[in-house]
């Protein structure tokens, strides 16, 4: 089954928040990606925020953040109307978009092999950002918005993708949230998977309390599971969680926001 792009954004625009007119929030727009130069705005955001933002090697300097899954894959973006400026996107690489390229992105970073009697049924999602100045907005809102539109109307049985946590961060806060996210959070055994590169000794996390990035919470609330041990994304300089989210798990009452639905008992 193919996307239904134009009912995405129907859905989108009928559930968009309301706000303020005026506000900054007022001129975004969420919708799929539809020409070259929307995926390339895509790419130029991605690589503001990764690379001049956040210090990523992307072994790329003319300002984009381009890589071999891009052409296969749906993106979402948020638009400033008033700027015609793109200032968030989230891509989906669908199980047909996998086959064509022969690979999930996260075979990069795991061995999923217990994964593949699932593998036509998983949607992965990642390289999710918002430009620094629409966070504090309703950028990131529509963006889930529309993701969970996606979901709907395609018939999503599985979302995954890999949650990074910049080592930065601290050892101490990375080892008291893996505790927290192995003891909490952890997949069935049947699901899980094992890092290509993993992590050394992240020392003792007793006493830590523990802070997770705003994305890899989002999951958690919607009911993912974290399917192992993390892996080490020496571009990026981050520790990434596989995360796996069925959707027929989802919490009910956060099913009823992401989808505008609620899932089966």
């Amino acid at each position: 089954m193919q996307p239904v792009a134009a009912t995405v954004v129907t859905n989108v625009i009928n559930r968009a928040p309301r706000v303020a007119p005026g506000t900054v929030d007022a001129h975004l727009t969420v919708r799929l990606a539809s020409s070259k130069s929307d995926v390339i705005a895509a790419q130029r955001l991605r690589y503001k925020v990764f690379c001049e933002e956040m210090g990523a090697d992307l072994h790329r300097h003319d300002g984009r953040d381009v890589d071999q899954f891009d052409a296969y894959c749906e993106h979402l973006i948020v638009t400033d109307e008033a700027l015609g400026k793109v200032v968030g996107t989230y891509r989906i690489l669908a199980p047909w978009g996998a086959r064509a390229v022969k690979r999930m992105y996260s075979e990069g970073e795991f061995r999923i092999d217990s994964l593949r009697p699932i593998a036509h049924e998983i949607f992965e999602v990642g390289r999710a950002c918002i430009h620094p100045a629409y966070r504090s907005s309703g950028a990131l809102a529509r963006l889930w918005t529309a993701l969970g539109a996606y979901v709907r109307d395609n018939r999503v049985k599985y979302l995954a993708g890999c949650a990074s946590v910049p080592l930065d961060s601290g050892s101490l806060n990375l080892g008291a949230l893996r505790a927290e996210l192995m003891s909490r959070h952890l997949a069935p055994v049947d699901f899980r998977v094992e890092p290509i590169r993993g992590l050394q000794s992240l020392g003792d996390p007793s006493g830590i309390r523990p802070t997770a990035p705003p994305l890899l919470q989002g999951y958690l609330r919607l009911g993912a599971w974290v399917c192992g041990e993390p892996a080490w994304d020496p571009d990026f300089d981050s520790a990434d969680f596989f995360v796996l989210l069925p959707i027929e798990r989802m919490v009910p009452r956060y099913a009823q926001r992401f989808l505008g639905t609620h899932t089966a008992q």
